[in-house]
């Protein structure tokens, strides 16, 4: 996946009304409570900004660069994202339901709780995140990686995945591993689940 790189954005307090933002570097600034629900955000860079309770619903972050981003509630559904790269990211309960990525790349950052279902996924990649719980219920994902990740919880209730991979990502728990037809995970992670796939077809392992 090749890096969104950005020069020459002009620097900028953060927007007080919704509105589009063009080539604009926002660098610890403070977004908390701001209502940008349906704004878009193009060619622009995020530099240890807060987004607590910001209003993202409906908004378009296109060929956009974030390092840093903290926000304990991420609000951001019905949301679009292409080309972007999200570095070290600290958020609580992220509300990405409903979302279109496209071309993203989420590299490092603790996650506690991320919401992204009925989302669709294309070309995306995680690498060394670690994700408390995270919720894939009902989304389509093709061409979607997760490498040396940590998640504690994941949720496959009606995905439907092609090309996805797991390999090499720690994985404690999963719901519905039906949800798991279309990825690949490597020998360690079947280990791991093998007590979860005997306990679903109801066959009872004794030593």
């Amino acid at each position: 996946m090749d890096p969104v790189s950005l020069q020459g954005l002009e620097e900028a307090p953060a927007p007080e009304d919704a509105g589009t933002f063009e080539g604009l570097r926002f660098d610890g600034v403070s977004f908390d409570g701001a209502d940008l629900q349906g704004s878009t955000f193009l060619e622009c860079e995020f530099s240890a900004v807060t987004m607590t309770d910001t209003a993202l619903r409906g908004a378009r972050f296109l060929e956009c660069r974030s390092s840093g981003l903290y926000a304990p509630v991420f609000r951001a559904p019905r949301s679009t994202f292409r080309d972007v790269v999200l570095e070290g990211s600290r958020l609580g309960s992220a509300e990405l339901y409903d979302n279109g990525w496209n071309s993203v790349h989420v590299d490092g950052g603790k996650l506690d709780y991320v919401n992204l279902r009925n989302s669709k996924l294309t070309d995306v990649l995680f690498t060394g995140c670690t994700i408390e719980e995270l919720d894939l219920d009902g989304v389509h994902a093709t061409r979607t990686a997760f490498r040396d990740c940590r998640i504690g919880a994941l949720s496959l209730t009606g995905a439907v995945l092609q090309d996805v991979d797991l390999r090499s990502t720690e994985l404690r728990s999963i719901t519905y591993l039906a949800g798991l037809h279309g990825a690949t995970i490597d020998d360690g992670q079947l280990m791991m689940l093998a007590p979860l796939l005997a306990a679903n077809i109801g066959l009872r392992v004794e030593g």
